[in-house]
């Protein structure tokens, strides 16, 4: 257990102790600044001007991208379960782009695609429908960087199959010997049993999607005019372009509140949805 023990103390549990100390300090990326107390916090909440309109932006993209992407995720998941010769091919392919759809050049990819010259205009222009403004909208922006989320519904999709192939057969042949329609079936069969990990994949999906950094940056780089700027966005800039090391820190550390805040929310609401095979509830 020792190399564990010392690469989390030193990697993961000292940095973070730092962190929450510079939080409360004018630290720089070159000194480490004096104790100002909440002087940080105050600032955020009441001085700085793009921390509110950041974090709407970060809750809004959260409210677009999960539910998108867990939804795509599960339907992908229900054609993938069924029989097929070629259904290990057709899983592999289907995780492709979530082995790649994080990376940089990636998202660079997203963004040459999605330019007003670019491909997916082209092939609008071929269906006759007029160009999209994809990355220079405020209104359209945030969508756009949204799809490149949800286009890495991968590791979602393995676990809503997993699930899948875990529901009992038998459930199904009742069903259908009472003559109810595949769509009542998926309804009442397989969502409620699929329930805890829908609250497993809400969790995590939301967690990831609060500290989302590299479509914000490298695709529209926050813009237009500050409509896709994310607080993971705002975070770098006020540590290493501002310099500001203790007033990100202390953006950090509120980004970790509302994301525990919202999990403990999530788990709270869980109590009225989540069922589990043997009739009960979480």
């Amino acid at each position: 257990m020792s190399p564990w023990i010392i690469g989390f103390i030193w990697f993961q549990l000292y940095p973070l102790l730092l962190s929450f100390y510079y939080s409360f300090t004018d630290a720089t990326v070159v000194k480490p600044g004096k104790f100002i107390g909440l002087d940080n916090y105050t600032k955020m909440l009441t001085a700085d001007k793009d921390f509110l309109p950041s974090l709407n932006v970060t809750l809004i993209y959260s409210i677009i991208a999960v539910p998108a992407k867990l939804a795509f995720a599960l339907f992908i998941a229900v054609l993938l379960n069924m029989k097929s010769r070629a259904i290990n091919f057709y899983r592999t392919v289907y995780y492709l782009p979530s082995i790649l759809g994080g990376s940089v050049a990636i998202s660079i990819l997203w963004r040459f695609l999605f330019m007003k010259e670019g491909v997916v205009n082209n092939v609008l222009g071929y269906l006759h429908i007029p160009p999209i403004n994809w990355l220079g909208s405020p209104t359209v922006a945030l969508g756009t960087i949204s799809l490149l989320v949800v286009w890495q519904f991968g590791s979602s999709m393995v676990l809503f199959l997993a699930g899948l192939k875990q529901i009992p057969g038998e459930l199904y042949e009742a069903a259908m010997v009472d003559g109810a329609s595949k769509l009542r079936m998926f309804r009442q069969i397989t969502l409620p049993l699929l329930t805890p990990i829908i609250l497993f994949n809400l969790v995590m999906q939301t967690i990831n999607a609060l500290q989302e950094f590299t479509a914000a940056f490298v695709v529209t780089n926050g813009g237009p005019l500050k409509a896709t700027y994310l607080l993971g966005l705002k975070i770098y800039d006020e540590a290493f372009m501002n310099m500001k090391m203790g007033y990100a820190s202390a953006l950090s550390w509120f980004l970790f509140a509302i994301i525990l805040l919202l999990t403990l929310l999530i788990f709270r609401s869980a109590r009225s949805w989540v069922h589990y095979e043997d009739g009960g509830k979480n």
